[in-house]
């Protein structure tokens, strides 16, 4: 078995080989798999009568038909050196013994994981029609800064990224221009962003005196007293004007509208690790909304989940397009949104080109995530 599984370092299985694997595998080790929703678990036995077989090709072959094993850690295996070689990153397997037993993380382990990992918001991307017009209005009205500019005509598109401060810690907007494109259906679930500014008013006759939108005008909000207004970019997403004192944070808020606040409540709470700041219901305008972030309010960028009497589903459109957070460990974040009910649609692993290594995902009502690496982010930055 090991000299098996040392030769299998230097040939990749044929297909044939690794069909034959599975197919002999599920027919007499059977009751030996145990497979659920979160985790595949070999015992010991599930090696025996398979003489003719490495593990390496035993795990190559059920990563590829079964979709269910990932990579998370390798100690003292044959698989270690796969590892290193980065073919471990298909396998999700925490802790193997020679012996050929493996340990998976419990779903406790995972979540509890999730909940001290660093996190941190990054940037929200979406699609604009006229990308100079877009950064004009971003940096004369909302006073926002260009960070970087990047062409990729190969692609056919360009992107522009702004702020209040640099991406290594501040959230900001990606903006999307792709080539020939000029205009977007901005859906009814996505919301608006916020922006915290000092004076209100004095904001919204800036952007008046700039030819800008205001589709709300500055004032208390119903019910309270914060002073807010509403304004439209030239694409026509809105930016809600916050009235707060300074904050290391301007870009505060992303409103996404869902259809089961509590289902959604639990899932950022459990896969992302966010923490919900407050809860607020308007029985008179018939809907709830829920903060939620990775800290409070007045000092980062929050989550706005709103939740509209009776309305379980929304048209997404296809302007705004995804939200990135940080993380220590893409592999085990990945694992954390499986099991709390989200879907990937990325499957952990560097991108192409830059060894950026990300995951996304899908939360309950469709929305899009990206989960990216914090070293590698800060990497790519440099």
């Amino acid at each position: 078995m090991h000299a098996l599984a040392s030769m299998a370092l230097h040939f990749t299985p044929s297909p044939v080989v690794v069909h034959r694997a599975v197919s002999f595998f599920a027919r007499q080790q059977q009751h030996n798999l145990r497979l659920t929703s979160a985790c595949c678990c070999f015992s010991a036995n599930s090696f025996r009568g398979l003489p003719f077989l490495s593990p390496y090709i035993l795990h190559y072959a059920c990563s590829l038909h079964c979709q269910v094993i990932r990579k998370h850690h390798f100690k003292g295996t044959q698989l270690g050196k796969f590892a290193k070689l980065g073919i471990g990153h298909h396998f999700r397997v925490c802790n193997m013994a020679t012996s050929g037993a493996a340990e998976v993380l419990s779903k406790d382990s995972l979540l509890e994981w999730a909940q001290k990992d660093e996190r941190r918001m990054l940037h929200v991307v979406y699609r604009v029609g006229d990308l100079e017009k877009t950064i004009k209005f971003y940096t004369e009205c909302l006073g926002m800064k260009l960070l970087r500019k990047r062409d990729i005509p190969e692609e056919r598109y360009t992107n522009a990224f702004l702020g209040y401060g640099p991406e290594e810690t501040h959230f900001v907007v990606e903006l999307t221009y792709n080539y020939g494109v000029d205009k977007y259906d901005l859906g009814t679930g996505f919301g608006h962003f916020g922006i915290a500014v000092e004076d209100v008013y004095k904001t919204v006759e800036l952007i008046k005196a700039k030819g800008g939108k205001v589709t709300r005008e500055p004032g208390p909000v119903k019910g309270g007293s914060s002073v807010i207004a509403f304004v439209e970019d030239p694409d026509g997403y809105k930016f809600e004007l916050i009235q707060r004192g300074p904050t290391p944070e301007p870009l505060c808020q992303v409103m996404l509208r869902v259809g089961d606040l509590d289902r959604s409540i639990t899932f950022y709470e459990k896969a992302f690790g966010m923490k919900l700041l407050r809860k607020r219901d308007n029985p008179e305008y018939k809907y709830t909304i829920a903060m939620i972030g990775y800290g409070p309010e007045d000092k980062t960028t929050v989550l706005e989940l709103t939740y509209n009497y009776g309305v379980t589903e929304y048209d997404k459109g296809n302007g705004y397009a995804q939200i990135a957070i940080s993380t220590g460990d893409v592999y085990k974040t990945a694992e954390a949104i499986r099991i709390s009910g989200g879907k990937i649609t990325r499957e952990p692993g560097p991108l192409p080109g830059i060894s950026t290594k990300i995951t996304a995902c899908l939360d309950p009502d469709g929305w899009k995530t990206v989960f990216v690496d914090s070293q590698d982010f800060l990497r790519e930055l440099e």
